[in-house]
Order: C-alpha cells, then structure tokens, then sequence
C-alpha cells in the first residue's frame, strides 16, 4: 500500500488537477443545496457525497457514490478514489483520458447490453481497470471487481 499525504493530494488536485475540481466541487454544492443534509465523509482526503444515482463517479478529490448494496459499498468507494488518483496523475487531461471514455462505456447501451450478456466485465475497460488497481495500491482495499 502507498500512502499519499493528503497536503500533496490538495496541491496536486488544486493545481494541476483544477479543471476537474472546479466541475466536482459545482456537482457537489448543487446536491448540498439541493439537500443539505445529503450524507457525506471524507475518505482518505476525498470528499464522497452520497447521491441518488444509480452510478458512482470519480470527479477530482469528489467522489460520488450511487445507490448500491451494502456489501458493494467500500469496493465501489476504493474503486473510485482511484479515479481521484487519476487526476492527480493526469492533470488536465483526466477529462479526455479517462472521464469520456469512462462515461461513454458506462452509459452507452451497445456497452451495456454486452456487459450484461457476460461478454465483458465493467472494469475491462482501461480506465475502470487502472481505477481499480490505483485505488488498491493507495488504500490497501480491494476495489470493486465487476
């Protein structure tokens, strides 16, 4: 397990990773107006909001947890901290590397439909999968596997 200081992650996410923070942190204050009392931590520096989704998301140091089981529920946060530590790696280009594609094969039914007949799994797909692998080595948990 890695761990990273949390004043490195803030600078990190502050700077290099700013365009994804702004849009996260306007994600975040919207769902807090909108209910203020909407559940939310910190989880190893990140911000996590729980929210009436039926997905999760990874936005910067936000993170969005949709609806799901209860045995689902730190697999999928571990999962996308390391979409936190994406953007800490890649700065700007976190949208186009890893937020587009991500979004495309999550809500994309030609990807959907074959996920559901078992020709794929969710985290195939590169930036689900290095998610995965980035959130095991930063928490010492294991990430979603699905």
């Amino acid at each position: 397990m890695i761990k990273i200081d949390h004043l490195i992650y803030y600078i990190l996410q502050l700077t290099w990773g700013i365009l994804q923070n702004i849009a996260g942190f306007l994600v975040c204050a919207f769902l807090l107006i909108k209910d203020p009392k909407r559940p939310r931590f910190r989880f190893k520096g990140s911000f996590v909001t729980l929210w009436d989704s039926p997905y999760s998301a990874g936005i910067g140091m936000f993170i969005f947890l949709g609806r799901t089981r209860p045995e689902y529920f730190m697999p999928v946060l571990v999962h996308e901290y390391g979409h936190t530590i994406q953007s800490c790696i890649l700065g700007p280009l976190y949208f186009f590397v890893i937020g587009l594609p991500s979004y495309i094969w999550a809500h994309r039914r030609k990807y959907a439909e074959n996920r559901t007949r078992g020709l794929y799994r969710y985290s195939d797909f590169y930036p689900e999968r290095w998610a995965n692998h980035l959130g095991r080595i930063f928490t010492g948990m294991k990430p979603i596997d699905y």
